[in-house]
């Protein structure tokens, strides 16, 4: 049974009471049981084992009989900063870099992006996308729902990274180090931002930005990969070569 998100504010010492699409989840599709036992997540690093005291219509009541925190960070925080893509394709991504475990991810506006967001669309957008985040979390059993940011140019991402932050940009027929062999930061403390262009690639305009931040090109190999296909390639990459996936 996957781990199940719930509020903070649900939880009363030893008792958590479960309301709203949680609840309808438990209750509906998993005809959840008194007595049966399951897992949840407040979303800040702990994780309780319960039993099921009480179901009904208005609220699933638990009784808490276990309760771990999440282990601590050994590798630094791995950002995705995909450019927006057309279809279902950015859901994928969004899914997917979640189930790998990347910690926040970041729409980019990218000048080739065949998809461009009206103002009004951005809260509702942005909010299936971190349901889509929330649900991929608890399928894969993450510790946290990775953020999903406000999108934004590139510029304005490269402007405002924290100090610390390795940026890696995977540019297509550029020259580059292979994200095989770059040296990637060991301290927990740190980020690890991987850019990844939109269907129609990076501009010029873009590629210069990136340089003139002192940001170098990260090749994949010799084939041209699709945008979504070059996101989770670079993501399994590095993870594997931070340890979190063997």
């Amino acid at each position: 049974m996957p781990v199940l998100f719930v509020s903070p504010e649900c939880i009363d010492q030893q008792t958590i009471v479960v309301t709203g699409d949680v609840l309808v989840h438990l209750r509906d599709s998993l005809r959840i049981k008194v007595g049966e036992t399951l897992w949840l997540n407040n979303g800040l690093a702990v994780r309780y084992r319960v039993e099921i005291a009480d179901v009904s219509r208005r609220a699933v009541t638990a009784r808490v009989l276990e309760t771990i925190q999440e282990p601590p960070r050994q590798t630094p925080r791995l950002v995705l900063g995909q450019s927006l893509l057309k279809g279902e394709k950015m859901d994928w991504v969004i899914q997917k870099a979640t189930e790998l475990g990347v910690s926040e991810i970041v729409p980019i506006e990218s000048q080739h992006s065949v998809v461009q967001l009206k103002a009004d669309r951005v809260n509702h957008q942005l909010a299936r996308w971190q349901r889509i985040a929330l649900e991929a979390a608890q399928q894969s059993e993450q510790w946290r729902i990775p953020t999903v940011a406000t999108p934004q140019s590139l510029s304005a991402l490269l402007t405002s990274l924290a100090t610390g932050t390795l940026t890696l940009m995977l540019a297509e027929r550029r020259e580059g180090k292979s994200l095989q062999t770059v040296n990637l930061p060991q301290d927990a403390r740190g980020s690890i931002l991987v850019l990844i262009g939109p269907e129609g690639g990076w501009s010029q305009e873009e590629a210069q930005i990136a340089e003139q931040a002192g940001i170098q090109p990260i090749a994949l190999g010799e084939h041209i990969l699709r945008a979504e296909t070059a996101a989770i390639a670079a993501i399994s990459i590095l993870q594997s070569r931070l340890g979190t996936l063997s």
